[in-house]
């Protein structure tokens, strides 16, 4: 295990080298703020909400806590503080990171168009407190916060964070995935990040990247091998302190948003074990770049609506191909691509883990990929 000193120089630094800025109070900034989710058209998050809004599935958010916003009160947990002699429930923020995540995922807006909505508006948000005000955290903290999530026995863990793996937080991060918890993290932001950070790079893990408003890879999301899917990343309106909103962009935002689809498909398909939600995304994600995975695009872009409602074979049939719904056929361009349902699915590997009994969905990170450093 890493010394604890050592790991203070491998601190969690939250949307590094990219702006955030905070829009005026809640109460003129909430009429407003709806039209400004651009990402919520270019998911069709309208369309997915018809068929499923994230009941009765809750998110653990390991972060600067959350506060309680108007727009996402309604869907927050009381959480921990596992900050070293902290005592709290998760529901403070000064920083705003955790509270935007949270929004991105769960926040239920106030009527209407009013308001900030989440991916998954009726899912419930575990709010966990590990990263200090200054956004610089440990990785025992982080791996504190992924014991908690498992031992409280939620449905999806979102981690908008990058960290060393040290030998505690390797365990919970496999841990969790054996307890049949999906794990969404960041690949995390250049420059700060040069290589896919952990726990991103770990086997089972929803490895995140990011996308613009034109569909394409954003200029700061990190490639590589474990890269498995990309999300809206660029210019993401949320939740922020105090009633107000921010606008930010990183891998932090795309992650959030994956985990609110990954809430969509566990509400609707409760008995699926948490790889083949994992599954069922990247098979489902709209191929861009070189046909097929590839290292800057994973398996493609998220596609909501798709993942809800594809005939999707479960892992291990070499001959899966999906089968899109009707209306995927038909689907609106974005950012010029079609959105046809990525095929190319026989190209996933199947292994089991020796002692673990659980499915790997995608390919070992190589072996020669230097260890990644952490940020938010």
């Amino acid at each position: 295990m890493l010394a604890r000193s050592v790991a203070a120089l491998l601190a969690i630094s939250l949307s590094p080298g990219l702006a955030i800025s905070t829009s005026p109070p809640a109460v003129d900034g909430s009429e407003r703020v709806r039209g400004d989710q651009w990402h919520l058209g270019f998911l069709r998050t309208a369309e997915a909400h018809e068929i499923t809004q994230g009941e009765g599935i809750v998110v653990a958010v390991p972060d600067t806590g959350v506060d309680a916003h108007p727009d996402l009160e309604k869907n927050l947990l009381p959480g921990t503080d596992v900050i070293t002699g902290g005592s709290g429930d998760g529901l403070r923020d000064t920083n705003s990171h955790g509270t935007g995540m949270a929004g991105l995922i769960a926040a239920h807006g106030r009527g209407g168009t009013h308001g900030a909505l989440g991916v998954a508006p009726k899912s419930k948000i575990l709010p966990i407190f590990d990263t200090p005000t200054n956004g610089l955290g440990q990785p025992e903290d982080l791996a504190a916060s992924i014991e908690y999530a498992i031992a409280q026995h939620v449905d999806v863990i979102s981690i908008s964070a990058a960290s060393s793996p040290t030998p505690r937080l390797q365990s919970a991060i496999k841990a969790a995935l054996e307890a049949n918890i999906v794990v969404v993290a960041a690949v995390g932001n250049l420059p700060s990040e040069t290589s896919i950070s952990y726990p991103a790079s770990e086997q089972g893990v929803i490895a995140v990247g990011g996308v613009d408003r034109q569909g394409n890879k954003a200029e700061f999301s990190v490639e590589g091998t474990d890269v498995d899917l990309l999300a809206p990343a660029v210019d993401i309106y949320t939740t922020s302190l105090a009633g107000r909103y921010r606008r930010s962009s990183g891998t932090s935002d795309a992650t959030a948003i994956v985990a609110g689809a990954a809430a969509l498909i566990r509400s609707k398909y409760p008995d699926l074990p948490a790889q083949e939600v994992a599954h069922r995304l990247t098979a489902t994600a709209v191929d861009k770049g070189p046909p097929g995975r590839d290292d800057q695009y994973g398996y493609g872009v998220i596609d909501l609506v798709a993942a809800l409602t594809a005939d999707v074979p479960p892992l291990g049939f070499e001959s899966s191909n999906v089968t899109p719904p009707a209306s995927a056929e038909a689907a609106p361009e974005k950012g010029g691509d079609k959105a046809a349902t990525a095929r190319g699915l026989a190209t996933l590997g199947v292994l089991v883990a020796a002692g673990g009994g659980y499915l790997f969905w995608r390919r070992r990170r190589r072996a020669d990929d230097p260890p990644p450093r952490v940020s938010r």
